[in-house]
């Protein structure tokens, strides 16, 4: 089969709410990650580099702030924003449920 499909729903929630993708669409090198934020929720600080994934955050409702390398950067729902590997990010969740896809991958081939 070329392809893979799995119903984000069906996959158990990690780490309050986060439903990672990458193992059940036997993603490669890249990662997938549905986050279903309370209102209030703030996630852990942390950075990519050892890795070397950058991340894409893609807030489809609610809205957040995202804390990158100590600069508060607001999302309202449909706006997306990119995160290089070495930067240190935290997601701030509003006063509303909030839905994101967050996104990474390694500039390395």
């Amino acid at each position: 089969m070329s392809y893979s499909k799995v119903d984000s729903r069906d996959v158990e929630p990690i780490a309050e709410g986060m439903r990672f993708l990458r193992d059940p669409l036997d993603c490669e090198k890249l990662g997938v990650t549905i986050l279903d934020a309370d209102p209030g929720w703030t996630g852990k600080e942390h950075d990519h580099a050892e890795e070397g994934h950058e991340e894409v955050y893609v807030l489809l409702e609610g809205s957040a702030t995202v804390t990158v390398d100590g600069e508060e950067v607001a999302l309202e729902s449909g706006e997306a924003l990119r995160i290089p590997a070495g930067a240190t990010r935290q997601i701030h969740n509003g006063d509303t449920e909030s839905r994101f896809v967050l996104v990474g991958a390694s500039g390395d081939e």
